[in-house]
């Protein structure tokens, strides 16, 4: 018998709340996190607008907050989640748990990108009359105003690494960055551990942010973000006919996941069981996925398998639901593949439409919605649904939450590259 894997805490920071109550009353009452970007001056962007979290303080969310005080957002986020998912499983000060035992796993992107310093550095370098850089002078320059602390939050490594030292967690530590599949993939990937007994406790999810210049000019120049020119908070409009792209979001999403009888023994809380987990590739393009959704349709097949639950009994499916043409068309071709009939009565939704996309903490994030959706029998809507696509053409939830008790809940992530994620969470049954 495999080992049973339950969630135990839950955690987030996001442009909809700092509190997972807050953020899911957010959700269901339809209210959106968009609105023009404050991080730097964006007037002369294609897209000017993202779901930004404001004024946020470390210091309110951790006991002492120095360790932290050369690292960028990214990490900073997470390091408030992480205190908040591990407070709610009683495992801050718990000292009869095994430290050796309980590991990160995080899907947490890139950190600090220091815009200014380095066209300053270019600027500086530039030999005008021979129209070329100085490369001895550019690193005379980065020398003098680089900071060597901040410059290595730049590693993929650093945000777990911080956590687990701040956290004390002497378990497997790894960050994978699979797009915006990369927080659903840890999750899956944490799972892994536990059932295979490396670890009884994995302190797991994603944290990300690209709301800088360098972020908001690549997703420009891949024609992926909206460049709507009305109101932000109506930019973001998953399976709607006139979508133009997505959002930049920003956050993060944590969960501690625990084996069952773990967990059982020192009385914790259990909010739900991770039941199932399959992670694909399209191997097709590095923007697009396939246009007959293969990847994605062995991905939403293979969690679902794993997790030994039926078709009819997935009662919601997060959609990654991005707002871009081709994700929005692909995703409901491989809900359909799978589901077949059954994919015309299952409610699908994509919070997207309201959070933004927060890119490599979107999967947790999610997954959270999901849960918090079991719990309390409310789906979370897709807003901004205003004109039928014939090729997306489910039920996708449009405009207002809806109560419906279901006991299982599928969350897709699939990214840029053709990372894909399925994750299937369900209701605890002991």
């Amino acid at each position: 018998m495999r080992r049973r894997i339950v969630i135990t805490g839950m955690g987030v920071v996001t442009p909809l709340g700092t509190t997972i109550q807050e953020m899911f009353q957010n959700l269901i009452a339809g209210k959106s996190g968009i609105g023009a970007i404050t991080r730097f001056n964006a007037k002369s962007f294609p897209t000017t607008f993202a779901a930004e979290i404001k004024n946020f303080d470390l210091a309110k969310y951790v006991k002492d907050a120095s360790p932290w005080k050369d690292c960028g957002v990214n990490s900073c986020f997470a390091a408030a989640a992480a205190q908040q998912a591990l407070e709610d499983a009683g495992l801050l000060d718990n000292a009869k748990v095994d430290r050796t035992r309980f590991g990160v796993y995080l899907g947490s992107g890139e950190g600090i990108q220091d815009f200014n310093n380095m066209i300053s550095m270019v600027a500086r370098a530039y030999d005008s009359e021979t129209r070329s850089l100085d490369c001895v002078k550019f690193a005379g320059e980065g020398l003098k105003h680089f900071h060597g602390g901040r410059e290595a939050e730049q590693e993929l490594h650093t945000t777990p690494a911080h956590l687990a030292q701040y956290f004390c967690l002497e378990g497997p530590n790894f960050n994978c960055l699979t797009a915006c599949a990369a927080s659903s993939q840890a999750i899956g990937e944490a799972l892994e551990i536990i059932r295979h007994g490396d670890a009884d406790i994995m302190l797991t999810g994603g944290s990300h942010s690209m709301i800088h210049p360098f972020g908001v000019t690549g997703f420009n120049l891949l024609t992926a973000l909206s460049t709507f020119k009305g109101d932000p908070t109506k930019s973001s409009k998953p399976f709607d006919l006139n979508r133009d792209g997505f959002v930049l979001g920003e956050g993060s999403g944590m969960l501690v996941i625990e084996e069952l009888e773990h967990a059982k023994k020192r009385g914790a809380k259990i909010h739900a069981e991770l039941t199932g987990y399959c992670s694909t590739a399209d191997a097709f393009r590095v923007t697009d996925s396939h246009p007959e959704g293969r990847g994605a349709i062995a991905c939403i097949a293979g969690a679902i398998k794993d997790s030994g639950v039926s078709l009819e009994d997935i009662g919601y499916i997060n959609a990654h639901g991005t707002s871009t043409q081709v994700n929005d068309r692909v995703e409901t071709l491989g809900i359909k593949k799978v589901f077949g009939d059954r994919a015309y009565k299952t409610p699908v939704s994509s919070i997207k439409s309201m959070m933004g996309h927060l890119i490599a903490a979107a999967g947790a994030v999610e997954l959270i919605t999901c849960i918090e959706a079991m719990r309390t029998g409310i789906l979370p809507p897709t807003t901004n649904y205003e004109t039928p696509d014939p090729e997306c053409d489910l039920d996708y939830i449009p405009n207002k939450a809806r109560e419906h008790k279901t006991k299982n809940c599928l969350s897709n992530s699939f990214g840029f590259g053709g990372q894909n994620t399925s994750l299937v969470v369900s209701a605890f049954n002991n």
